[in-house]
């Protein structure tokens, strides 16, 4: 099918579309341009901002919740390893008395006099020079949640003498156990001082 008002050597095939006779590809006419970016097309809107920073609020304002839960839970966590370290040196200074390798007076309970004497040592009885120390802990670990961390590790601790009762922990001439001093409560609802 031929036209009259094509261009001169083109015919019209299938579908419409203006092809060269020598078999060119089809004619589309002439190419779009894009229309030139204006200054409306230029960066965000005000409220595009806006909306960004009200998003990035509402995240911020949720993680900061879930960081300090992170941070008490590493307390938590040191409160509890600190306690069982003293807690494990408290209980083999007392086995150590009980096999004969701490000498101790026969009204004496077995556990240490203080905290400091599981760092300094104690001579072992068995040794038979007498020059020999025995240690029970490198240094004495100090309770993370203390509100005075100026406080020297073994008076940041409540002690408890083997002959306090428990429900009213008193220190005495020994220490049979440790206990924190913090207030508060843990995040297993058990306040710090009944750890």
């Amino acid at each position: 099918m031929t036209f009259t008002s094509k261009p001169r050597g083109f015919t019209l095939e299938n579908k419409g579309a203006w092809s060269g006779t020598e078999g060119s590809q089809p004619f589309r006419g002439p190419p779009r341009r894009s229309p030139k970016p204006g200054p409306r097309m230029r960066g965000f809107t005000l409220i595009e901002l806006v909306v960004t920073v009200a998003i990035i609020g509402i995240l911020v304002s949720a993680a900061l919740p879930l960081a300090e839960l992170a941070v008490k839970r590493a307390k938590e966590h040191e409160l509890r390893q600190a306690l069982r370290q003293i807690r494990t040196a408290l209980d083999e200074y007392k086995r150590a008395g009980d096999d004969g390798r701490i000498v101790r007076k026969a009204d004496e309970s077995g556990y240490p006099p203080s905290l400091d004497i599981l760092v300094e040592g104690v001579p072992d009885a068995k040794d038979p020079a007498k020059k020999r120390l025995i240690y029970f802990l490198r240094r004495v670990p100090a309770d993370p949640l203390a509100e005075d961390s100026t406080l020297p590790a073994a008076r940041s601790w409540g002690l408890r003498s083997y002959e306090s009762p428990h429900d009213s922990p008193r220190e005495g001439k020994d220490v049979f156990d440790v206990y924190s001093l913090a207030p508060g409560v843990g995040l297993n609802g058990v306040a710090y001082r009944l750890w």
